[in-house]
């Protein structure tokens, strides 16, 4: 590191769980981030101004109105724009020394397999059953730790799916993609502005733990948050053996 970095980290590296060793295993990091709406705003904030080396930064839409009220990387000066390429606008603001891939586009298991052998860690942002399931099928066959999250409404979770460990469950061990689960979305339902805060800050940390080399992750536990109580829940979660996913992985 240089003498810049060196200050710009400092309140990193004077922790001792990270120092210097850990911040430059984070500045080596390549980040995976799936959805550049609400939960991808903070979680692309945060592994940015932590000096995550290169974070690419996936999604299809474009900045709306109706984003503004939680999506705090985009800018209202930016509606109709791509939201990889406002995210990708902030994030060069505050950390000039990011590198910053911003791909329009909606991925399929091709283009995932591609994208998630190249990242050190994923970070999956979506609205949508499909694309989780197809980001923890990429993540799984090339052993690449998923940080899953979503919220809706008030309710938000959060878990690490992490197949390197070999006991631990996958995301289709805990939501099998041939179990009838109600799909509700934002656009329908609404959600509370600051819970994809919670959550997408949660996300964060620990990718920014995983990429650091710290103990503890969330693998094998799925937290949960009623933020109209602001009360967090946890449940240990078990490996299917039978998985379709990661049985035989």
């Amino acid at each position: 590191m240089n003498d810049e970095q060196l200050l710009r980290y400092s309140r990193h590296i004077l922790l001792d769980e990270i120092g210097v060793e850990g911040q430059a295993r984070i500045l080596a990091g390549h980040a995976l981030v799936i959805g550049a709406g609400g939960l991808g705003s903070p979680v692309a904030l945060y592994l940015a101004t932590a000096g995550v080396g290169t974070l690419t930064l996936v999604d299809h839409d474009t900045v709306d109105l109706t984003n503004l009220q939680r999506q705090i990387v985009h800018r209202q000066d930016r509606i109709g724009q791509p939201k990889v390429a406002s995210a990708a606008l902030t994030l060069k603001a505050i950390n000039p020394e990011l590198n910053v891939q911003a791909l329009q586009e909606k991925v399929d298991a091709a283009r995932l397999d591609t994208l998630v052998q190249s990242a050190d860690v994923v970070l999956d942002c979506s609205d949508n059953f499909a694309t989780r399931h197809a980001v923890n099928a990429a993540c799984v066959r090339h052993r690449k730790p998923l940080v899953s999250g979503a919220a809706v409404g008030f309710d938000g979770q959060i878990s690490v799916y992490d197949s390197r460990s070999g006991h631990t469950p996958c995301y289709a061990c805990v939501f099998p993609p041939d179990a009838q689960f109600e799909e509700v979305r934002c656009a329908i339902m609404g959600v509370f502005a600051p819970l994809v805060g919670i959550i997408g800050s949660q996300q964060a940390a620990e990718a920014l733990k995983l990429l650091a080399g710290l103990p503890g992750s969330l693998a094998g536990r799925l937290q949960m948050l009623d933020a109209r109580q602001m009360r967090w829940s946890e449940i240990l979660l078990q490996r299917d053996p039978e998985c379709r996913c990661c049985g035989t992985a």
